[in-house]
């Protein structure tokens, strides 16, 4: 996991809809930047739902939510149609960003080792500067913990 008070990594992804997003792109609004593991698996759909719900309140106070993960653009469609999603979701095949925000690490899986994304938060400042960092985090506890930290 990146330490706070590092520069957030620049990335250039694809969105639900096929247009790239840039970390650039979101200069001066704080960015809840959240990776997970899976589209439409039952704790990352819980997460999204988690933070559709709440959105409103991240407009509210200046923040935007992203989410990654190495799911495909169409896989992300879906998932966004689904669930009525109201955020952006990124989709990093390659794993660009993943490994530059350190999220692809082991994993036990009923003590099988695999690869895999650990369901990390970050929260970036105005600047681009990583304010908070959580790693291993509940994905249903993790919006409104993240709306708190706002």
């Amino acid at each position: 996991m990146l330490e706070v008070g590092t520069k957030a990594p620049a990335f250039s992804l694809p969105d639900q809809n096929g247009a790239v997003h840039t970390l650039e792109d979101y200069k001066g609004k704080k960015v809840v930047l959240y990776f997970y593991p899976k589209d439409n698996t039952s704790g990352c759909s819980k997460q999204a739902c988690g933070f559709a719900k709440l959105y409103p309140q991240f407009t509210e106070k200046g923040a935007v939510v992203i989410g990654i993960s190495k799911d495909s653009v169409a896989s992300h469609k879906k998932f966004e149609e689904k669930f009525g999603l109201p955020f952006t979701l990124l989709s990093d095949v390659e794993l660009a960003a993943i490994k530059a925000y350190d999220v692809w690490q082991e994993k036990n899986m009923y003590g099988k080792i695999t690869m895999g994304v650990v369901r990390t938060t970050y929260l970036i400042d105005e600047d681009g500067v990583i304010t908070k960092a959580f790693g291993k985090v509940k994905a249903a506890e993790n919006p409104e913990k993240m709306l708190a930290e706002i």
